[in-house]
């Protein structure tokens, strides 16, 4: 009995248990972790937190208040279905959420969903969005999503940049919004080989993502 719990200690954690800290390019120290339904308060603080214009750029509306509806299906996370990675300011006081990225499957056990990606103003351009995109699509590729469809809207640069960089495809543009496809495969790939980028190998060693094949 000694000898199975000594192993058991020693198995891997699951994607869904790990909690990988690190650092922002900055220096700001932060945590990121799966989003669960208890996370609800912490997402409606974050989103408060969002400035008109990003929640305009993330929801296609600036409303200072989402329609529960919304709120609640950011946080219906099953981790197969419905894949969600949050991060937390550690070093903040009150250690509020600073930035989520989401994974929605389509359709009952099918390959492709859609991803979504939002940081709080005062952490933007300093490597979040990457790492967090980094755990969710090792995360992705653990629950046979393979593909993530990509819905942005036109104004949106740093959303585009970010995509562009994960080598995803554009496939059209309608009414403004700039729709992509992303190979989680290809996309994970090119993070692993982003070696300047500190925080989001942090990520990759943390969650066995660092090497071809062990996601």
């Amino acid at each position: 009995m000694t000898g199975t719990n000594e192993q058991d200690s020693r198995a891997p954690k699951a994607i869904a248990d790990v909690v990988v800290r690190s650092v922002l390019n900055n220096g700001t120290v932060v945590c990121l972790r799966t989003i669960t339904p208890d996370d609800e308060q912490l997402l409606r603080d974050g989103i408060a937190k969002l400035s008109a214009e990003s929640r305009y750029l993330r929801f296609f509306s600036p409303v200072p208040i989402l329609p529960d509806a919304v709120i609640e299906r950011l946080v219906d996370v099953d981790g197969h279905d419905h894949i969600a990675w949050g991060a937390i300011c550690t070093e903040c006081e009150g250690q509020p959420a600073i930035g989520a990225v989401h994974a929605v499957r389509y359709g009952d056990g099918g390959r492709t969903g859609e991803f979504s990606v939002a940081v709080v103003d005062e952490f933007q351009g300093q490597g979040l969005a990457r790492m967090m995109t980094a755990a969710l699509l090792v995360h992705c590729l653990s629950e046979g999503l393979a593909v993530l469809d990509v819905h942005i809207l036109s104004e949106n640069a740093a959303a585009k940049r970010l995509v562009k960089s994960l080598a995803a495809e554009w496939t059209g543009e309608s009414a403004g919004v700039a729709e992509y496809r992303l190979d989680v495969a290809v996309g994970l790939a090119g993070l692993r080989a982003d070696t300047e980028a500190p925080g989001v190998q942090d990520v990759l060693r943390a969650l066995g993502g660092d090497a071809e094949g062990s996601a």
